[in-house]
């Protein structure tokens, strides 16, 4: 059932070449969790197609290896020891253990000088990291330093977290090569503004600066060294300046379902200060700031540039949705932000008018209720 879609996903995504080495992985669900029927099949069928892709990929190319773990506690958050051992091997890891680099790393708590010497220990061991990462958990490791170590000694590493098999036959059949000129296209108009203005037909007005910082696209093409990117794929994405960020977010649909009715997020100096409104998910996000004031940061910005994806109810492919726009809170320090915490959390929004504006104060409309105007 899942043949082709292996083999395009190993071969053409990733660009596997002869006598690569590939680690995929997966997180099973913790005791302490509970998630509803739905939501529990979804992750029972997302840890069972990841051992079957891992199968796929032992027998059709050789030296693959499988690691599952319980659930790390939240998106962002760094994987266990067991994973970094798999992908850096005991050598680097020890390294960085008698260092005192290891501890600090997982608890994201690594400060810039922690990330660089760790940087340069994986370099200096370099052959032993694995050629190819495919993410298949729950939760995401975009936003980690065991990502981020991946990359600097060349690994190309694909990110799926909350991952439905389903999408191996539609938002990953999209035409790669179309969404990666359309992304690229976007980007370069995102690049060229300072700032950008948001309105939504739901209430949502935000600000977000952007001088200094670089938008990327995500064209799910992830053949070069370093590579890293969601599948599916599809979107031009930045860390907004930290700061910058004021206005008001409303939140209509959570990462795996719709809100009963909408939470309205305050936006003022790049951080949530106030949440309004009485729905469920009001309660689990005041428990994520009260862990740690950082998870209030507006992390990032993207923009969402698959014409076949379709779902809102699952955020891994609502936020790549042709048209579309998410904002995360928490942790952007992966892709050109200064902030370090262990969550990162998207949303999607439906119908906006996205407006760039130039150094010069000029204002060029890039989505105009949804659609793009590129």
């Amino acid at each position: 059932m899942y043949q082709e879609a292996f083999k395009s996903l190993f071969e053409v995504n990733m660009g596997l070449r002869a006598g690569e080495r590939i680690l995929v992985f997966s997180d099973t669900v913790r005791p302490d969790e509970s998630p509803g029927h739905d939501e529990r099949d979804r992750r029972e069928r997302l840890l069972q197609v990841a051992e079957k892709a891992a199968l796929f990929a032992k027998n059709t190319y050789g030296n693959t290896e499988f690691v599952e773990f319980p659930a790390t506690a939240a998106s962002g958050a760094e994987p266990p020891v067991a994973l970094w051992r798999a992908a850096f091997g005991s050598s680097i890891v020890e390294c960085l253990a008698a260092e005192g680099l290891l501890p600090r790393l997982l608890a994201k708590e690594a400060t810039g000088d922690d990330v660089e010497r760790s940087r340069q220990i994986v370099l200096a061991n370099r052959t032993d990291v694995t050629d190819v990462v495919i993410a298949l958990a729950n939760n995401s490791t975009s936003h980690t330093k065991f990502r981020f170590l991946v990359n600097a000694a060349g690994g190309r590493f694909a990110s799926l977290p909350h991952f439905d098999p389903e999408m191996f036959f539609s938002s990953m059949q999209v035409d790669w090569h179309a969404l990666s000129e359309r992304t690229s296209r976007l980007a370069e108009a995102v690049n060229s503004a300072v700032e950008i203005l948001i309105e939504t037909p739901n209430g949502t007005r935000m600000r977000i600066g952007k001088a200094g910082r670089q938008a990327e696209g995500d064209d799910g093409l992830l053949t070069t060294a370093g590579s890293f990117g969601n599948l599916p794929a599809g979107e031009v994405y930045l860390a907004p300046l930290e700061g910058t960020s004021e206005g008001v977010m409303v939140l209509e649909y959570g990462p795996t379902r719709k809100l009963s009715s909408p939470l309205k997020l305050i936006v003022n100096n790049g951080l949530v200060t106030d949440i309004i409104g009485d729905e469920p998910h009001r309660e689990w996000l005041e428990r994520r700031f009260a862990e740690n004031s950082k998870n209030r940061n507006i992390a990032e910005l993207g923009i969402g540039t698959n014409d076949r994806a379709t779902r809102p109810d699952n955020i891994l492919e609502a936020e790549k949705i042709l048209g579309t726009i998410h904002i995360a809170l928490g942790d952007n320090s992966g892709f050109g932000g200064t902030v370090q915490t262990p969550f990162h959390e998207d949303y999607v929004f439906y119908g906006p008018t996205l407006t760039a504006i130039a150094p010069d104060g000029s204002r060029r409309v890039l989505l105009r209720q949804g659609i793009l105007t590129l």
